[in-house]
């Protein structure tokens, strides 16, 4: 009975229901403790209470259901200890604690569990050291400890090499002394986890080199050992792990020395960070072969010398941060080409020479180049000094363009060529390893996506439409969870509805957008066509569950801040102008909405839901949607021409993202009962500005915050959430032509983010 607004406590009657196999009662609002007598229900296998309210310890009655194989009692309030009785539970294979209260060491006999695969503890108090018994087990391949307050060393690895484990994060604890390797005879290195794919060490007391060894973790794909006290040379032999895609993150750190230039045989790396070290030499050239880098931060180095010209193949690159250090020579002119860049912070170098007028720097707030006092500009937008040219010196150059401009688009059609060639080759060589691509050439059957969904079961429901179900589904022998989302054909519009998603996604690929990893097509059981996309899941939910916490029963404690807001809003907002601007033809959404706002573990949004999109040609719709009946989009958020039997364009887009700012700052839906007799939420917004958009803030942006002084926290809040009123306003103007380009909008989101930025870094304890 998961989700159904239950609350009161679980009856300790309960224990009547003695063949009782399976019980289901998460995202509830139940409270008081866990019954003790639930362990006369001695056949019971599974147990989820996850996202209620539950207190009180963990009834250690539970080690009395010899048949328990899951147990889930993720995001209560419980206390006290783990009881070590679990630990002799003969068929347990998952122990999901995350986000309760609990106390105490973790019982050495978890490790001893003969089945046990699962063990996720995060979000806790626990403390003490870490059992060496668990690191050692022959059957665990997820351990997340992170967010607690284990001490002591991380235990060695004496059985790494008939290890199954696969995911192993220790973020946010007290673990001190050096990351395991082998000493002397004993071979406990981490280098022998053959299996790992994602190991996360980051914020701890760690010291010490990294190992070389680590190489032997030849499965690899996201590897984060920042916020320590690593020091030394970076290992080569770390770069000889090709499998490293999601992610290498070393930074703050006290690493020295130069950047190895094996670095360049990491091709599928999509992120590096290295920043906040004190890495020294030049930036080697061959870190231009990471051609699907889209995200490098080197700042805050001691790296000398010029940017490497290699950094022209970096076609992908969104974000790149070389500021303080002590690079020099010009700036490479073939940035202005880079056309993904979405941030480009260069500052506090000894940059010299006119700063490129095209691409990137034209948009002053996605560009920082300050602390070089040897740049110049010809356009006063960059906030450097303008170049001085003399009539001879402009007469020559125009001589050098004329000559060097044909000679460059050569250089770049050939160059491009070459490109697409080796991007080829190794997006190829990446799909051997990575996860993502190993479904994608997959071909899935209605089986595999009925085993995955534990038979497309209530529980595994994750949200729903109006043409389809999605379901988080995990395949048999992969770590990661996806989402499948199961069309329903019989509704009207949901063929071609499904067509036109895969269609809008089938190209397309960037950051903010959610990614289609297959898709099935064929029959069920029953003879019944059958379609469904399979996509990545997002952890965090959507931005709809996040904006109204009650109505979808999550915790005080699920709350955004105006700056996550921010930073939420400047990810739609890259989102349509890459569909509007980057893609060709350019792409409407045409259903912008909170709930079609999806968040990932690290809270970066992606636009989902790609059903009613449509395609443009010459500023006119590709396609129509006569298969759809009425305007397209949701009540609320659709723009008012649609309404009126208006064309598809990128303004109503524009419209929805206006009408998702003011619903960000408000905390009201469009549809909310209070906007009737002519006040709508436009209008109840403009009606407060400036003087008192206090009064119609969501509570929670203005709330105490810790350590901060609450009269600028208000203050800051204020300022910025007029900005954002404003440019929601404007946004969602009855007349497309009075709403601003996409380009515009983008521009003044992150100019609203950056000086949120600069504001809250001011206010004082």
């Amino acid at each position: 009975m998961p989700g159904n607004q239950l609350n009161g406590h679980i009856s300790p009657d309960i224990a009547q229901l003695s063949r009782l196999r399976y019980l289901n009662l998460s995202m509830n609002s139940l409270d008081g403790e866990i019954p003790q007598t639930i362990s006369s229900c001695s056949h019971l296998e599974t147990i989820d209470l996850y996202s209620n309210s539950l207190q009180g310890n963990i009834p250690p009655s539970l080690g009395q259901c010899s048949a328990l194989q899951t147990i889930i009692l993720s995001s209560n309030n419980l206390q006290g200890s783990i009881p070590p009785e679990l630990g002799l539970l003969p068929n347990l294979s998952a122990l999901f604690f995350p986000s309760n209260k609990l106390t105490g060491n973790i019982p050495e006999l978890l490790g001893s569990s003969k089945y046990l695969r699962w063990v996720n503890l995060q979000n806790n108090s626990l403390s003490g050291r870490i059992p060496p018994i668990l690191f050692n087990s022959t059957s665990l391949s997820y351990i997340d400890l992170s967010q607690n307050w284990l001490s002591g060393s991380i235990p060695p690895f004496t059985q790494a090499s008939s290890s199954p484990l696969q995911y192993l994060k220790l973020t946010e604890n007290n673990l001190s002394g050096v990351i395991p390797h082998s000493l002397g005879e004993i071979p406990q290195s981490i280098g022998k986890l053959e299996q790992l794919t994602n190991l996360y060490f980051e914020e701890n007391d760690l010291t010490g080199l990294i190992p070389s060894s680590l190489h032997g973790c030849k499965h690899l794909t996201k590897l984060n050992l920042s916020s320590n006290n690593l020091y030394g040379r970076i290992p080569p032999e770390l770069f000889s792990i090709y499998t490293l895609s999601e992610g290498l993150d070393l930074s703050y750190n006290q690493l020295t020395e130069d950047i190895p230039a094996e670095i360049g045989r990491l091709i599928n790396l999509n992120s590096l960070r290295l920043s906040n070290n004190k890495l020294s030499g030049e930036i080697p050239s061959t870190l231009g072969e990471c051609v699907l880098l889209d995200s490098l931060h080197l700042e805050k180095n001691f790296l000398q010398g010029s940017i490497p010209n290699s950094f022209i193949n970096l076609r992908g690159i969104a974000e790149m941060d070389l500021s303080h250090n002590n690079l020099s020579g010009r700036i490479p002119e073939f940035f202005e080409s880079l056309s993904s860049f979405q941030f480009l912070n260069l500052s506090f170098n000894d940059l010299e020479g006119p700063v490129p007028e095209g691409g990137v720097f034209t948009n002053s707030s996605a560009v920082f180049i300050q602390g070089n006092r040897k740049l110049c500009a010809t356009s006063p937008i960059l906030q450097v000094p303008l170049c001085s040219t003399s009539p001879h010196k402009r007469k020559r150059t125009s001589y050098i363009v004329a000559i060097a401009v044909p000679l460059a688009i050569m250089v770049d059609v050939t160059l491009g060529c070459a490109l697409v060639i080796v991007l080829k080759k190794r997006n190829q060589a990446k799909q051997l390893t990575d996860q993502s691509a190993r479904l994608m050439l997959k071909n899935f059957s209605y089986t595999d996506l009925f085993k995955a969904t534990d038979g497309f079961s209530a529980d595994s429901v994750v949200g729903s439409g109006t043409f389809g179900m999605v379901y988080k589904g995990q395949f048999e022998f992969e770590l990661c969870p996806v989402a499948i989302k199961v069309f329903r054909l019989q509704q009207l519009g949901a063929p071609s509805n499904f067509l036109s998603e895969c269609e809008a996604l089938r190209n397309i690929r960037h950051r903010n957008l959610i990614r289609v990893i297959s898709l099935c097509s064929t029959f069920d059981p029953t003879g019944s066509e059958f379609k469904a996309l399979i996509l990545e899941y997002m952890s965090n939910g959507n931005l709809e569950g996040w904006l109204h916490p009650k109505m979808f029963r999550q915790t005080a404690e699920k709350s955004l801040g105006l700056g996550s807001r921010i930073t939420i809003a400047v990810d739609i907002a890259a989102a349509l102008d890459y569909l509007h601007n980057r893609c060709t033809p350019p792409l409407v959404h045409c259903d912008l909405k909170p709930s079609n706002v999806l968040l990932d573990a690290e809270m970066v949004a992606h636009l989902s839901d790609f059903g009613l999109a449509k395609f443009l040609s010459n500023g006119s719709e590709l396609f129509n949607s006569s298969s759809i009946a009425g305007p397209r989009g949701s009540i609320g958020y659709i723009a008012p021409e649609y309404g009126m039997g208006s064309k598809v364009s990128v303004e109503g887009d524009i419209y929805s993202f206006g009408i998702i700012l003011l619903e960000m700052i408000t905390g009201k839906r469009p549809t909310d009962e209070m906007f009737k007799d002519g006040i709508n939420l436009q209008s109840f917004v403009e009606l407060s500005l400036p003087n008192k958009i206090n009064e119609i803030l969501e509570p929670s942006l203005t709330a105490y915050h810790e350590g901060k002084d609450i009269d600028q926290v208000v203050d800051t809040i204020q300022s910025c959430a007029i900005q954002l009123a404003n440019l929601g306003l404007v946004c969602s103007e009855m007349s497309p032509k009075d709403r601003p380009t996409t380009e515009d909008a983008y521009a003044e989101i992150i100019a609203i983010k950056e000086e949120f930025s600069v504001l809250w870094n001011r206010v004082g304890s």
